[in-house]
């Protein structure tokens, strides 16, 4: 007969006939929701598994296990393999049963399945890893590969979809979350992505709205940030002192407070120049030349070069400490606010003086000859001018010549305030330390 049909009443259905019409209404594979717990394979003692009970299709057959069955994985060889668990269905036997897959030594491959139209079919529940000469299967030498029946749509992953799918089979890929159907030649997705390029009516360009993003979000950003010019409140300071030395400073005149209106003159001097009014030339009067004036030698007299020379200082008069002008001619070393203007701070780092390095050197003869001092000692001007440039004296040609050492005392006052400071900020933090 070349047309036959089934089932109808009266008429003998063979199981071939019945598989043929049943695998059509259900694809093989485990009745559950996808990753459901039937027929999962997990280790047990040694090189045995366990496979928990479970309901699924083989090849429109349907096999059901009531409790928790154990299969035994071949013996280790000396080399690592890939084994199969796996529902097989024997028409023949008319039998679905566990059955474990040996795979080949060497190769990470697990072998293949037996997929007859109407002879065996097997049905893959997992992949397990069989290490060298190892005597026990581990957790994770178990790769579980069970596809999912059941539903009207079926579940599967990318490993475990139909081996061979009729044009139009529709799924559901739990791997990529869409659902996929087979073109007659590979599996695509049923619902085609849409490119921003073929979107019609989009805006040229989004206005950003209020937003945030987390620091370990943002790229390119610095290791570090320097702390840009900013201020405190006097309350967020921590650790200031109770109390300020001051330090050296000026007033503006217009700043002092409770100054007097006038001020009577008191004892001073004005140079020839500053005289208004002087006359051009004064008639002699009677007078005398004391000792210390040589015949012809005025300027020995006038700028003091006798004097110190044969005088002590004794007496009650005022003592003035002496310069002498490029000229040769001798000058009181004045101190005076009267003889000062423009008077404003000036900022000599400490460092600065604590760098300068007192010398030991031989006092060049003069230049008529004659001998020279030995183990002179003092500073080199040229050193000083490198970090202390304010006491050095130049000559009319420009060279270095000579150093203010009658300054080198002022610019130790910052040196000496700066430690003072600093001794009473340890005073004060032993005296709270022992406080405590």
């Amino acid at each position: 007969m070349a047309i036959t049909s089934y089932p109808f009443d009266g008429q003998a259905v063979t199981e071939t006939q019945f598989s043929q019409m049943f695998r059509e209404f259900q694809d093989s594979g485990v009745v559950a929701s996808f990753g459901g717990p039937g027929f999962t394979v997990t280790s047990g003692t040694g090189m045995n598994l366990n496979v928990s009970s479970g309901l699924a299709f083989v090849r429109g057959f349907m096999v059901q296990s009531t409790a928790t069955e154990v299969v035994t994985v071949p013996a280790a060889g000396s080399s690592a393999r890939v084994d199969r668990v796996v529902l097989r269905a024997d028409p023949a036997l008319n039998s679905i049963v566990l059955a474990v897959k040996q795979g080949t030594a060497g190769s990470t491959t697990p072998p293949a399945l037996t997929q007859t139209d109407t002879g065996i079919f097997e049905l893959a529940l997992a992949h397990v890893t069989v290490n060298a000469s190892s005597t026990s299967i581990a957790a994770g030498d178990i790769t579980r590969v069970r596809s999912f029946s059941g539903s009207r749509v079926l579940v599967w992953n990318t490993t475990t979809r139909p081996v061979s799918p009729r044009m139009g089979q529709i799924g559901y890929n739990a791997d990529t979350s869409a659902f996929e159907f087979w073109d007659d030649t590979a599996w695509m997705p049923l619902i085609s992505n849409v490119s921003w390029d073929h979107l019609s009516g989009k805006p040229a360009s989004f206005v950003p709205a209020t937003h945030t993003h987390k620091w370990a979000d943002i790229s390119d950003r610095p290791s570090s940030l320097p702390p840009a010019a900013h201020t405190h409140d006097w309350t967020q300071v921590t650790g200031k002192p109770t109390s300020y030395v001051p330090s050296a400073h000026g007033h503006g005149w217009d700043e002092i407070s409770g100054k007097p209106s006038t001020y009577a003159p008191a004892t001073h001097s004005h140079t020839w120049s500053s005289v208004t009014s002087k006359p051009s030339t004064f008639p002699p009067s009677s007078h005398s030349h004391s000792s210390y004036l040589e015949s012809g030698d005025t300027i020995a007299w006038a700028n003091g070069s006798k004097k110190p020379h044969a005088n002590s200082a004794s007496g009650s008069g005022t003592y003035y400490a002496v310069w002498v002008e490029g000229d040769g001619t001798f000058c009181r070393n004045t101190s005076s606010l009267r003889f000062k203007q423009n008077v404003r701070d000036i900022d000599i780092a400490p460092d600065a003086v604590l760098s300068l390095r007192p010398r030991l050197y031989d006092r060049r003869p003069k230049e008529d000859g004659g001998d020279y001092r030995r183990d002179e000692f003092g500073l080199i001007a040229e050193e000083v001018a490198e970090t202390l440039p304010e006491i050095v004296t130049y000559d009319e040609q420009g060279r270095i010549d000579a150093l203010r050492y009658d300054l080198l005392g002022v610019a130790l006052l910052p040196v000496v305030q700066a430690q003072e400071r600093r001794l009473r900020d340890l005073e004060e933090r032993l005296a709270a330390l022992e406080a405590a």
